[in-house]
C-alpha cells in the first residue's frame, strides 16, 4: 500500500532495517524503480527501523 510521508515523498516500500550483512533489499528495489523511469530514493525511518524507498510526491503514473 502507498502512503504518503514528510518532506512532500510517497512511500512505494517499507523494508527493515535488520536485513543480513551484505543483503540491500531496498536499494535493490529503489534501483528498480530507478530503471523503471522512477525517482526513487532511499531513506531511513529511524521511529521504525525500516529503510523507506520514496518518490517525490507529484510523481503520479
Amino acid at each position: 500500500m502507498e502512503v504518503s510521508a514528510g518532506m512532500g515523498a510517497k512511500v512505494l516500500e517499507r523494508f527493515p532495517a535488520g536485513s543480513p550483512r551484505g543483503s540491500w533489499p531496498a536499494e535493490e528495489y529503489a534501483a528498480q524503480r530507478r530503471a523503471e523511469g522512477e525517482s526513487a530514493t532511499v531513506v531511513m525511518d529511524l521511529k521504525s527501523d525500516a529503510f523507506l524507498v520514496v518518490v517525490p510526491a507529484g510523481d503520479d503514473d
